[in-house]
């Protein structure tokens, strides 16, 4: 608790890099110099008037490095730092895989609890009277939450409420007269404008870092609500929480996380955009807690081979590999391999964009879903319900595909005791792939639900199916609790 969060691949030995910036104004005036007196000679020896060159493009100019004192100067005294005492627990009941355990852990001769945890993270003031935002995961489990000004006072802080699905937190400590940040639009941001992240990295306060957008709306593994800003910006433990501004001296994001092998900084973080923080923010000081909408579908992403499959022009959209008995989509007669493309007239470029954009419509209203049906865009209008846990698996990218024959599938039916015992109402199991089918990630065990749409309940269906697919088949599959569409090469 209190360090930046990190997501890695595997553990690999840490690599240093460094980039030096040569500025070689000296050698383009030097050029300039020599286009000139070309110009003034009407050309360079040997060369007739008539094979001067056409246009040359418009070059892009970069003036130098920004100045970014005055920004911090004027910013600084809002960030502030935060240390946490965790609540004790069992010695038993302690992360011992956390890589930065080490960092806020240490041992203690109690032998029958486990001494409180300390954490360090970052804030910045959002109103003169001492309203802060933080990072949920920073002031979780806190017994007492310090806040430390940049003049050095110190005061305990209430937590108002924290939301761990956005991983925001607001908190309140007893001051007046704060200097508080201003708000910026994080919905306009563009790779390769300049920010600067302030926090306490390793508890080293107010250290300022610079670096530019890498990309927007990035998503992350196992974060389903949040579209990311990401950053090239030196963050680490310690640093979440803290705020990212832009050039303008706005907050546009909350540092939140990094992708590490190492659990320090690799050149890679993560922001939450602060439209969606303040969002938050609002329902937190207004109820305590966040409503977020569901509709009862689980989606995957629309390659290629999918978007051929189901005759979309490119790939894009959301495609529905399962719907929520009983569901506000099952009730809309949204079916597995109907695409989602917009909602309310908001385009689903990715099926990752759709988790957000559902969940940030209040509990009960009516959302317009452009669904792409039978190769036709048709209007659904469904009714969203409060979210409270998934029941519905989101699928994954890397799950299997079926058939018989040619695709390379061996099936065999399923009895009532063996659906009752996978929870599934699919009728076919796969026992044996090769071919097309192993080559698209079918295992053994997998069930068979459904192929370009359709539901297959037998193996007669199935090859019927296929024989209609063509070369572009998708099989919709079920693994454990999870299913899926796999796009299949027909042959």
């Amino acid at each position: 608790m209190g360090s930046i969060r990190t997501w890695s691949l595997a553990a690999a030995a840490a690599a240093v890099l460094v980039v030096a910036v040569v500025h070689q104004r000296s050698t383009a005036q030097a050029e300039a110099a020599r286009g000139a007196e070309i110009g003034m000679n009407g050309g360079s020896a040997g060369t007739s008037s008539s094979s001067a060159p056409g246009p040359a493009a418009a070059p892009v100019h970069v003036t130098g490095l920004p100045d970014f004192s005055d920004l911090v100067a004027q910013n600084g005294a809002s960030v502030v730092n935060i240390s946490v005492l965790e609540k004790q627990e069992k010695i038993g009941d302690m992360g011992g895989n956390d890589p930065l355990s080490q960092f806020f852990h240490h041992q203690m001769p109690n032998p029958e609890r486990a001494p409180p945890a300390h954490g360090i993270g970052s804030g910045f003031i959002i109103t003169s009277d001492g309203y802060i935002l933080t990072n949920a995961h920073v002031v979780a489990d806190a017994a007492t939450v310090t806040v430390k000004l940049t003049d050095r006072r110190e005061f305990t802080a209430k937590v108002i409420g924290a939301d761990k699905r956005s991983d925001v937190a607001l908190i309140k400590i007893a001051a007046t007269g704060l200097p508080a940040v201003r708000f910026g639009d994080a919905a306009h941001l563009r790779p390769g404008q300049w920010v600067i992240a302030i926090g306490s990295p390793f508890g080293f306060e107010n250290s300022v870092t610079a670096g530019v957008i890498s990309a927007t709306a990035r998503a992350l593994p196992d974060e389903n609500y949040v579209p990311f800003i990401q950053t090239d910006a030196a963050v680490n433990p310690g640093n979440s929480g803290g705020p990212l501004f832009n050039m303008d001296g706005q907050v546009i994001g909350i540092n939140a996380q990094i992708f590490s092998r190492t659990g320090g900084y690799m050149g890679m973080s993560f922001a939450i955009p602060i439209d969606l923080a303040l969002n938050v923010k609002d329902q937190l000081l207004k109820n305590g807690k966040v409503a977020r909408s569901r509709i009862g579908v689980a989606v995957q992403e629309v390659n290629q081979q999918l978007a051929q499959t189901f005759g979309l022009g490119v790939p894009h959209g959301a495609l529905i590999s399962a719907v929520e008995p009983k569901s506000p989509g099952e009730r809309a007669g949204l079916k597995p391999g109907d695409v989602i493309v917009s909602v309310n007239g908001r385009t689903i470029d990715r099926s990752l964009d759709l988790p957000a954009v559902i969940a940030a419509l209040p509990p009960g209203s009516a959302a317009h879903l452009g669904v792409w049906h039978d190769r036709k865009e048709v209007d659904v209008e469904v009714r969203t319900v409060l979210l409270e846990d998934d029941p519905v698996v989101a699928a994954k990218n890397n799950v299997s595909e079926d058939d018989g024959g040619r695709l390379g599938l061996a099936l065999r039916p399923l009895d009532p005791d063996e659906q009752r015992q996978l929870h599934t109402r699919g009728r076919l199991v796969v026992e044996d792939v090769s071919g097309p089918a192993l080559a698209a990630g079918v295992e053994a065990g997998d069930v068979v639900l459904g192929v370009n749409g359709a539901p297959v309940n037998s193996i007669a269906e199935l090859k019927h199916e296929v024989a209609r697919a063509g070369h572009s088949v998708a099989l919709l599959i079920q693994r454990d609790d999870a299913q899926i569409y796999l796009p299949l090469d027909g042959g």
